[in-house]
């Protein structure tokens, strides 16, 4: 079942296109890695896929409702971790879980049983009390995570998630996509981790100047370089020399 399609989309700011005529689609279950150079237009697809972008061109449709239609209607189906984590300076950890479980009605049993299980996971059960501006990158980033998943949504989309997590959060955060995966979840994650993308990804976007020149597994992006044992990153370089 597709949860998300892209369908022939441009867009970018004030007027200005930064990305064009992009297409795909993401099925349930996938984890779609999403590649590309600083200024790619990796941002500004992700952006336009959660809206905050208008859009030039094209369409987005999740789960069939078309965004530019009706936004309000996706509430609940898509979460977002940005790259810099965003959070209240006068709320603690415990007040930002609260908040994201109440303005997604999560009830109060279910909020206790996620939060707790991701206390654990995160480490960060010493930390419910605690406000934003004596955390590390990591653990603004542990938050950001924890927040996002005390939902249930059918399209998670993380952008440079393992940027500042310490190599066992690393690890909790790739079982965690791996678990969504099973249970029927379309995951973007936008990073340069190339090595952990190759591990965990189903299938690549590769954006370059703005323009999506690949779209496909690792074995068809070996087929496309003609690198039959190359990794992600040396085939990534090659792909781009030759646009």
């Amino acid at each position: 079942m597709k949860i998300l399609k892209v369908d022939s989309i441009s867009g970018g700011y004030e007027g200005k296109k930064i990305i064009e005529d992009i297409s795909f689609d993401i099925e349930a279950g996938e984890i779609i890695g999403l590649i590309g150079s600083n200024g790619a237009g990796k941002t500004t697809l992700i952006k336009s896929i959660l809206g905050i972008l208008p859009l030039m061109s094209g369409a987005i449709e999740l789960e069939g409702i078309d965004l530019k239609e009706d936004y309000d209607a996706i509430k609940g189906k898509l979460a977002y971790v940005p790259e810099i984590p965003m959070l209240y300076d006068e709320l603690t950890l415990q007040e930002h879980l609260e908040f994201t479980a109440m303005a997604n009605k999560i009830s109060e049993k279910l909020y206790k049983e996620r939060r707790d299980k991701l206390l654990e996971i995160f480490q960060m059960q010493d930390k419910l009390q605690h406000f934003p501006n004596s955390f590390s990158k990591g653990m603004k980033q542990k938050v950001m995570i924890m927040c996002m998943l005390l939902l249930r949504p059918s399209l998670l989309i993380f952008d440079e998630p393992f940027i500042g997590l310490d190599p066992k959060a690393t690890k909790s955060l790739i079982d965690i996509m791996l678990k969504k995966r099973q249970d029927n979840v379309g995951i973007i994650m936008s990073t340069h981790v190339l090595d952990s993308a190759e591990r965990i990804c189903d299938r690549f976007l590769i954006v370059n100047s703005g323009q999506l020149i690949f779209n496909g597994t690792l074995q068809q992006l070996r087929l496309r370089t003609k690198m039959e044992n190359g990794s992600l990153l040396d085939m990534y370089d090659r792909l781009v020399e030759a646009v």
